[in-house]
């Protein structure tokens, strides 16, 4: 599998005035029904440039492409509502040498993306700017040297990059998300594990569908992914590669109900499979292969997933009587139950910030993706449907990525599997497109750090 690392020959930062300039300020923990109005200008082509790339791509179209990415971003995220190109009052070279803030203040514009493109070398330069409009100050400058295939991450860098200057957090665009792309009937369908930019493009499969695939989980370190398969009615659990397409068998797991998860610092896999007529949960070392049982009770133990610092393990249990989310040390000591509410709970997964456990809640037939506080405080319900789970964290713990299915007619017919986000208040829940029906979502961590 072709590598798709970004070749960064130079990171130029430009100038990056004190916080104290901006009057600029979004606040990303409430729902955000007053997005920022931002005004993204295309960047221009450098003239001394060669205007046509190897594949035949204008240079002029690439700045418009580019900018085209930044602009999708930030409008997904619902926190920014970037304004319509045909209000822009000043050609984009100018803007990015010297905006006249008085003419973006007039459409209502409170910040400005500009930049520019050069192509030398067959490498692609890439330089952008944030201005503050208000304050009429650049807030940020930064500059990009690579191949001119990896435009894209370079939109989706930048993008990044004024995610967090403007909110203080981290982004979460420079990531992929792996999928179970599936197609044909419920009653036969056909799964293959699929990759794709977390805006939907450049979709790849990885397996071809000849066997069942399920729960592909990323390793949080690199890009390494673990899913189930199984091979003769046998369920394997596989390491697979991600960028070489190497892959390797774990190990057989008869009665496995879970696919694993890595630790925190991908040296661990911790898993549930079903020994002796009994389910608990276990973490195998990746390196010499050694298997540790974590949990030994009667009940019904899955779904487990570590706390971000390894030092703790969030899993449900059917041993109250009925399926609930627990949490306990790394070594299977001090179990507490922390959900409460009505219902019955299931997949939990530790926020990459240590601060919040996703859920999936089963109450009066409909399912729910929420979030609750590591002690049980807290819990909110995100969003409801007929049958939806699994859910997936951001790398900056912000947004949820789930499936969600539909239900069919009497005679079968209208069912279907598509992928949904929502972040953490609730207010900005939307499809994520994708070539095929998905489901069993799982998002990698920042590519570019």
């Amino acid at each position: 599998m072709r590598k798709i690392k970004i070749l960064l020959i130079s990171f130029f930062l430009f100038f990056i005035p004190s916080i104290s300039y901006s009057l600029i300020e979004v606040d990303i923990s409430r729902g955000n029904l007053n997005p920022l109005p931002i005004s993204v200008s295309p960047l221009f082509a450098d003239k001394v440039s060669n205007s046509l790339l190897k594949n035949d791509i204008q240079i002029e179209n690439l700045g418009l492409k580019i900018a085209e990415v930044v602009e999708n971003n930030l409008r997904q995220t619902g926190l920014f509502n970037p304004l319509s190109r045909k209000a822009f009052l000043q050609k984009p070279d100018i803007a990015h040498l010297k905006p006249r803030f008085e003419d973006w203040a007039l459409i209502k514009s409170q910040a400005l993306i500009t930049g520019k493109i050069s192509y030398k070398n067959e490498k692609l330069k890439v330089e952008f700017r944030l201005w503050d409009v208000l304050a009429g100050r650049e807030m940020l400058a930064l500059a990009f040297t690579t191949v001119p295939n990896n435009w894209r991450r370079v939109g989706h860098i930048i993008s990044d990059k004024i995610y967090e200057r403007l909110t203080g957090e981290k982004g979460y665009f420079d990531t992929r998300i792996i999928y179970v792309a599936e197609e044909g009937p419920k009653t036969k369908r056909i799964k293959k594990l699929a990759i794709m930019d977390q805006d939907g493009f450049n979709t790849k499969y990885l397996t071809l569908g000849n066997e069942l695939v399920l729960t592909p989980r990323f390793n949080p370190t690199n890009q390494m992914v673990t899913y189930l398969s199984y091979f003769k009615n046998l369920p394997r659990v596989y390491l697979l590669d991600i960028e070489t397409g190497m892959q390797e068998v774990v190990g057989d797991f008869p009665g496995m109900t879970f696919a694993p998860r890595f630790s925190p610092d991908g040296k661990k896999i911790i898993m549930s499979f079903a020994k002796d007529g009994n389910s608990d949960i276990y973490t195998m070392d990746l390196e010499n292969r050694i298997v540790e049982r974590i949990t030994n009770h009667p009940s019904i133990d899955t779904s487990p997933s570590f706390s971000p610092d390894g030092k703790f393990i969030t899993f449900n249990s059917d041993r109250s009587g009925f399926q609930q989310i627990y949490i306990m040390k790394n070594d299977g000591k001090k179990v507490k139950r922390i959900s409460f509410g009505k219902g019955l709970y299931g997949t939990p997964v530790w926020s990459p910030r240590g601060d919040l456990i996703a859920f999936t809640k089963l109450h009066k037939g409909k399912f729910y993706i929420g979030v609750m506080r590591v002690d049980g405080s807290g819990e909110r319900l995100l969003t409801e449907n007929y049958y939806q789970e699994a859910p997936s964290w951001s790398p900056n713990g912000r947004v949820l990525i789930f499936y969600r299915e539909t239900k069919t007619d009497s005679e079968g017919k209208g069912f279907s599997a598509k992928l949904w986000s929502i972040d953490l208040t609730g207010y900005n829940e939307r499809q994520v497109e994708t070539l095929t029906d998905a489901s069993d979502p799982s998002w990698s961590s920042l590519l570019s750090n």
